[in-house]
């Protein structure tokens, strides 16, 4: 394992919302959004794709699966296979997963765009679907512990450190 350099990255502090339940719900999840796609940025090849655990877990395969709980939750995608999300694929560069996280989540922000109760189903046509409320707890859930295990690996791989 390489020995960490010291490196700050300016810490964001949690946002400041709107007054709604909705407002606040997706104000925190887009800020988990935004602190775990600029915890990947940048991060050096192969390095972001090495385990840091003996599960297997690594900084690019944690974006690729949150790009897929994205495309599940609020685009209704199927998922054939839950495991194989946490590797991104050989020719991915980390500059194509990022990018791939956030057309995904501009695409999930559009549907939610269009959900004014977050009591009511996401649309999601001849299928049962969460309320849009469970959604955004979930996805918050979901970002939120995966942004704590890409914090620790990318301190493991060059010392950067914030949000």
């Amino acid at each position: 394992m390489p020995t960490p350099r010291t490196s700050r990255r300016a810490d964001a502090p949690p946002p400041r919302s709107g007054n709604s339940e909705a407002e606040t719900l997706r104000a925190f999840l887009d800020y988990l959004r935004a602190s775990i796609a600029r915890k990947v940025e940048g991060a050096p090849e192969p390095q972001v794709r090495t385990p840091g655990v003996p599960s297997g877990t690594n900084l690019l395969g944690l974006l690729n699966h949150l790009t897929f709980v994205e495309r599940a939750t609020f685009l209704g995608e199927e998922v054939a296979s839950w495991p194989s999300t946490f590797r991104a694929a050989d020719a991915d560069s980390v500059a194509d997963v990022v990018a791939r996280y956030r057309e995904t989540v501009e695409r999930a922000n559009a549907v939610l765009d269009e959900c004014a109760d977050p009591g009511a189903p996401l649309p999601r046509p001849g299928r049962p679907a969460p309320s849009v409320r469970w959604a955004l707890t979930h996805l918050i859930e979901e970002t939120g512990r995966h942004a704590g295990h890409a914090d620790i690996l990318r301190e493991q791989i060059d010392g950067a450190t914030g949000r």
